[in-house]
């Protein structure tokens, strides 16, 4: 027995050597010790923020890490547990809704359930996380227009939410190891008893379950609407999502997950966006494209603005406007506008035209 012990634990050792050497990652992606202060890593984070920032030429991915480990280590819970565990420790932490029950391996992990299946005392049921109902996802369609000026939206959302006196009805039952999850016990042989997890609907928490035909809360839940205010700022882009935390339907032994609302562009007649450029196409005559133009445009916003062209403009030419395009979302300046002008030749010439033209084409060469 001794030997298989000092075994067991020089395993663990290695498993949290392992653990700590792996926490070095997010210290090394900010350039940081971890001994940094949270000054330090705040600091430190800015610098990397905007070293890498997409808008400034960086790499998106890289961008993503970098906040990714800002939010770890600058959020003391967090970084206690992957200083401790590791990454895979954190994730199963985050899994687990950032309960840790006092476990000091957290998260169900056990070094030697992990290596051996059960370690000493066999594998032990832990249902000591966060449950949460399913969250939701809704579209929220905005007109370019809208991502242009920002917007702010008053929305009701119908959820379902607990009876008042659901409480009244809950009963102690040794037998429900967690929401919905029942453990019995069957005997298979003599002098053998196996556990048995099921279904089962009336266990509402660990210990806990539903009193059917309750007077005090014959539904568990009922209907409710809320009042939500959507904040778009200035600038964000399709496909981001704005979440309202612990706002959908509650359910006994849950948490309410969370409301996300999706946003969707409404295509632009004229424009279309990329990032925070904004691009279009302008059709114009033979004319002005040999003799140069003034151009007034309409912006997204209403707003009128002028383009001078000197010079011969040649067909699919592009132009670039600069600070024309979207608002960016630092609040710092605007992307640009790119113009693709399309030349409309016409459709035949009449002699006198064609002779016309010849001659003043044929002066201008003659003089070059």
């Amino acid at each position: 027995m001794p030997n298989n012990y000092s075994r067991l634990l020089r395993l663990f050792q290695l498993v949290s050597l392992i653990t700590l050497a792996i926490a070095e990652d997010f210290y090394t992606l900010l350039g940081i010790s971890r001994r940094a202060t949270t000054k330090e890593i705040k600091k430190a984070y800015r610098q990397k923020s905007l070293e890498h920032h997409p808008d400034k030429g960086g790499d998106a991915q890289k961008f993503a890490e970098i906040a990714r480990a800002y939010e770890v280590l600058s959020d003391e819970t967090l970084k206690e547990v992957y200083d401790t565990r590791g990454e895979e420790g954190l994730k199963r932490h985050e899994e687990r809704g950032g309960g840790g029950g006092g476990d000091p391996f957290g998260g169900g992990f056990d070094p030697f359930e992990e290596f051996f299946g059960g370690g000493f005392g066999g594998r032990r049921q832990r249902d000591d996380g966060v449950r949460r109902t399913d969250s939701v996802e809704i579209p929220l369609r905005l007109t370019l227009k809208q991502f242009y000026l920002g917007e702010t939206l008053d929305v009701e959302y119908v959820r379902e939410v607990l009876c008042k006196r659901w409480e009244d009805c809950m009963r102690k039952d040794p037998e429900c190891s967690g929401p919905g999850v029942k453990v019995a016990r069957q005997q298979i042989a003599p002098g053998f008893v196996q556990q048995v997890q099921m279904n089962d609907p009336r266990c509402i928490a660990r210990g806990k379950s539903w009193r059917n035909n309750c007077k005090a809360c014959p539904q568990k839940t009922e209907t409710e609407k809320i009042e939500l205010t959507i904040d778009v700022s200035k600038g964000m882009r399709p496909n981001e999502r704005i979440t309202f935390e612990g706002v959908t339907d509650e359910k006994p032994g849950f948490e309410p997950g969370h409301l996300h609302f999706v946003l969707m562009e409404i295509p632009h007649p004229e424009f279309k966006r990329d990032g925070d450029n904004l691009y279009m196409n302008k059709e114009i005559p033979l004319v002005d494209a040999l003799t140069g133009f003034s151009l007034e445009l309409t912006h997204v916003d209403g707003h009128k603005f002028t383009v001078d062209v000197d010079g011969v403009t040649e067909c699919d030419h592009v132009m670039r406007v600069p600070t024309k395009g979207m608002p960016r979302r630092s609040g710092r300046g605007f992307g640009d506008l790119y113009i693709t002008f399309e030349v409309d030749f016409p459709d035949s010439l009449s002699q006198k035209q064609k002779d016309s033209i010849r001659k003043i084409l044929s002066e201008g060469h003659d003089e070059l």
